[in-house]
């Protein structure tokens, strides 16, 4: 089969020749910068004076070039448009070192002067006559919001303070990715994954909108949560109208790629933590179900896309709400939260959901454990969860900054085994 075949077959539940693989496709799928670069080092595919893209600099995720999509055996490509996550072109590359001394080139609005203490400091639009939005500790991989939350009127809430980063796509930005999109689609034989703009509603990296430069409503993560008790018309409000403009979107997004590309990633908001769901199903049931059942119910009635859905943690108890909103893949499968048997979620989810991830634990394994632990996970998962199809390979969300060299080639010898 080709990629974009044994892709296809999996998203059908069907079983491919081999077991299909992602890497750096998605936000939730890609690799830290600086792993990135002592891979290549490693592998020889870069010369000691070459340098990573910073693609995606919140949570410093490197580029996957096509020489290392080959090296993973990698089936899916992602559309990387021009504007990043933290509200900054990757435009006008500039070199920097990491913490973690990775040779490394960041878009040119991306700060690099580090405060007295050492923590590197990211601007609303490279801005810096406003107050930053992002902090990278010193020593840090990656960059945490900076809450910026101004007092709360209850009496004076408006749910379109809460939109402001929820823009309706601009023609010539999806021009850029159509043009990209047509080029994959004719020129590779690579799957096509593609992010939906503001489709993950209520994720935690962007209630505090760290790319706007003056945030209203509520921007304060846990002043978040608590709304969804004490304000829950006001975030119903709020994520009803972010679906309506999500819904403009997917009709753009429609008109300018048709059905070439394979898989939408809608949603990343996290809904469960290593102890089970963040919330009760019955919240889930009426604060996000029938949000995304809208957008889910739109793509399934007008394309052949496939829906994303990632979300970490133990949430089991909501797979079933999950499949019935509309959701056709579900990542990152931590197999090791609480309810998350990998054999347990075959059997009874298997044939309703595509698995995408749960392939070896970030946390421990791969960057503690060693080759040997790290090959026998991998096997033991994709004999789990690749059995009968309706399976995609990736690790248990990003491959992390810690990530031995030796255990990330043990893990790929485990996937070419397998085949």
């Amino acid at each position: 089969m080709t990629p974009r075949e044994r892709i296809q077959a999996a998203l059908n539940h069907k079983q491919p020749d081999r077991v299909p693989v992602d890497f750096g496709s998605t936000p939730v799928s890609g690799i830290a910068a600086g792993t990135v670069y002592r891979l290549r080092q490693a592998l020889g595919l870069d010369s000691p004076g070459d340098r990573v893209k910073v693609t995606e600099p919140y949570q410093m995720l490197g580029e996957v070039k096509e020489d290392l999509l080959q090296w993973f055996h990698a089936d899916v490509i992602g559309i990387t448009g021009k504007m990043n996550r933290i509200g900054i072109p990757n435009a006008d590359w500039k070199e920097w070192r990491t913490f973690d001394d990775a040779k490394v080139l960041v878009p040119g609005l991306f700060n690099t002067d580090p405060e007295k203490n050492g923590d590197i400091l990211q601007y609303p639009e490279g801005d810096k006559s406003v107050a930053p939005g992002l902090r990278m500790p010193n020593g840090g991989f990656y960059h945490d919001a900076i809450i910026r939350q101004k007092p709360i009127d209850d009496n004076n809430l408006n749910p379109e303070d809460n939109l402001e980063d929820f823009p309706i796509v601009s023609d010539e930005s999806l021009d850029d990715q159509r043009k990209e999109v047509e080029f994959l689609y004719e020129n590779t034989n690579y799957a096509i994954a593609y992010v939906m703009p503001g489709g993950s509603l209520g994720n935690v990296a962007a209630v505090p909108a760290p790319w706007i430069k003056d945030p209203k409503g509520i921007r304060d993560i846990e002043e978040w949560y608590i709304s969804h008790a004490l304000r829950r018309d006001y975030i119903n409000e709020v994520y009803d109208r972010q679906v309506d403009i999500g819904l403009k979107n997917l009709e753009k997004i429609l008109q300018a790629f048709g059905n070439k590309i394979d898989i939408i990633y809608v949603t990343g908001t996290d809904f469960g933590y290593q102890r089970g769901p963040l919330m009760s199903p019955d919240v889930f049931c009426d604060l996000y179900k029938p949000h995304y059942k809208r957008v889910c119910d739109f793509i399934h009635a007008n394309t052949s896309w496939k829906t994303f859905i990632h979300t970490c943690g133990g949430v089991r108890p909501l797979i079933e709400h999950i499949i019935e909103a509309g959701f056709d893949i579900l990542n990152p499968v931590q197999t090791t939260a609480e309810g998350m048997d990998p054999r347990e979620l075959k059997k009874e989810f298997g044939d309703r959901v595509i698995f995408h991830g749960g392939g070896v634990n970030t946390q421990h394994t791969l960057p503690h454990g060693t080759p040997e632990e790290v090959y026998e996970e991998v096997s033991d998962r994709i004999s789990i969860l690749n059995k009968g199809g309706g399976y995609i390979f990736n690790t248990i969300h990003n491959i992390q900054a810690d990530a031995p060299v030796e255990n990330i080639k043990a893990m790929v010898k485990a996937i070419e085994d397998s085949f």
